[in-house]
């Protein structure tokens, strides 16, 4: 690999030989789309060979330990959407700094020399912050796309049903009762209960026939009276009765 390849990742004193290898390992795992934007390495106060990095992509953020004496390589690579923030401490020698993800415990690498570890911490935390302006982006935009009325056409007019006119009830007439045509008589009927009374032209002479018949029944009522109480015989009574009648 060409020294150009790596020389923007070498000048905050990072060592070139090891820059050079966790590149060409990164190189390996990037997607398309991916770059590598900074390595930071850790730089203890005695000799290390192979020291503990940290990598900064436009994607991801990588923590590279080796083991083994180089034979082995230890991973541990989080997404932007992954990390919850960054953290940094500085110390005698070098500086702490820390991963804290949302899920899991948080990771950390000492002796990072100052200098890289401020650049470290100015990558990451731009790089969060510009996550969180999309994601309120997305939501504002989102609500906006919500709240926006949906065009609809205007509903056709309903056609105007006409009520049926209802007529008023005529009112009803009093039924009256024709009187049935009577055929003509010169009498005045009288229910059947009474006996037909005869009009007379003399009422001298009916107030007298009213007055002897009156006289008549009463001498009726007498004969029977005494006929009733024996004092006189029934061939009397049937004698005198009958000379009573003969009169009518």
């Amino acid at each position: 690999m060409e020294n150009y390849q790596i020389d923007k990742y070498v000048q905050d004193g990072q060592d070139p030989k090891v820059v050079e290898k966790i590149h060409g390992k990164i190189l390996d795992m990037l997607t398309p789309g991916e770059s590598i934007n900074y390595i930071a390495l850790q730089k203890k106060p005695a000799v290390t060979l192979l020291p503990d990095s940290i990598t900064v992509s436009n994607k991801r953020i990588f923590l590279c330990e080796f083991t083994k004496l180089g034979l082995a390589t230890n991973f541990e690579i989080f997404s932007w959407q992954d990390i919850k923030d960054i953290a940094f401490k500085e110390e005698i020698f070098g500086s702490k700094v820390t991963v804290i993800p949302f899920t899991g415990e948080n990771l950390t690498v000492d002796y990072i020399p100052k200098t890289q570890a401020r650049k470290l911490y100015q990558l990451i935390k731009a790089a969060l912050d510009n996550l969180q302006n999309q994601k309120t982006e997305s939501k504002e935009n989102k609500i906006v796309i919500e709240n926006k009325p949906v065009y609809s056409p205007p509903a056709a007019p309903e056609p105007v049903r006409e009520e049926p006119k209802v007529e008023a009830p005529k009112p009803v007439e009093p039924e009256v009762q024709k009187e049935e045509a009577r055929p003509f008589s010169s009498f005045s009927h009288s229910p059947a209960s009474t006996a037909p009374s005869f009009s007379s032209n003399n009422p001298v002479q009916e107030d007298k026939l009213s007055e002897e018949e009156d006289e008549m029944t009463a001498k009726l009522k007498k004969l029977k009276s005494l006929y009733d109480k024996q004092l006189i015989t029934q061939a009397e009574y049937e004698t005198k009765k009958a000379e009573i009648l003969s009169k009518l």
